[in-house]
């Protein structure tokens, strides 16, 4: 069954539009938790992340397809088939972009194209239950569903990845800033002993004027 649907930009997580099985018709109550982390997968992905993929959470997948700086999520039961939830998003992609694809880089606010929700809906009817609605979804093309190519990865790798990306941003950050500390402080030192050269020849020349005068008169 496909349980979650969401659509988000890539670039920066944005959500742009989604739709939730209710708890009485999923027969879950864990669906806002997997929710939230549908929204931090968003975040870590990014719009270079690999596509098609899976992600694993134990008994729920996070299948995701990203296209166009659009990241296309569903979240479905692990019993579900793999072929019909990429054959579902690549529905959705076709869909939405359809539709939306000129307005994605210029949306400010979450969910901005709520609306898009009743074609989701439409769109998801045949796949909420594959034994149930099999009849009605068109036929698969294997081809342009190639379940063996869809790379699977565990959600706690996903999210520490990102977590380490940050880090590794950070300390780059970090040195980079006390790399111009650097630059700075031996900019003021070479400043400093070129001071200390020009004064040293002062001097010298001050004490040579000096010794002539001297044994001049």
């Amino acid at each position: 069954m496909v349980l979650l649907t969401l659509i988000a930009r890539a670039s920066d997580g944005l959500l742009l539009s989604g739709s939730v099985q209710e708890a009485e018709e999923t027969g879950r109550s864990d669906m806002t938790e997997y929710q939230n982390k549908a929204k931090q997968l968003f975040r870590k992905l990014g719009s270079n992340a690999a596509s098609p993929s899976t992600v694993d959470d134990g008994e729920i997948l996070f299948h995701y397809i990203v296209a166009d700086n659009v990241c296309y999520m569903a979240l479905c039961e692990k019993t579900f088939s793999k072929r019909m939830a990429f054959s579902y998003l690549e529905e959705l992609r076709e869909e939405f972009s359809n539709m939306h694809s000129t307005q994605v880089a210029s949306a400010q606010r979450p969910y901005a194209f709520i609306e898009f929700a009743t074609a989701l809906q439409r769109l998801k009817k045949p796949y909420v239950d594959s034994r149930a609605h099999r009849s009605g979804v068109k036929k698969l093309n294997d081809e342009l569903v190639d379940v063996q190519r869809i790379m699977v990865q565990n959600i706690d790798d996903v999210l520490q990845r990102g977590e380490h990306m940050t880090s590794l941003a950070s300390k780059a950050q970090e040195l980079s800033s006390q790399s111009q500390i650097f630059r700075k402080d031996a900019a003021y030192l070479n400043l400093r002993s070129k001071y200390a050269m020009w004064a040293a020849m002062a001097l010298i020349l001050v004490v040579m004027l000096l010794f002539l005068r001297y044994m001049v008169f």
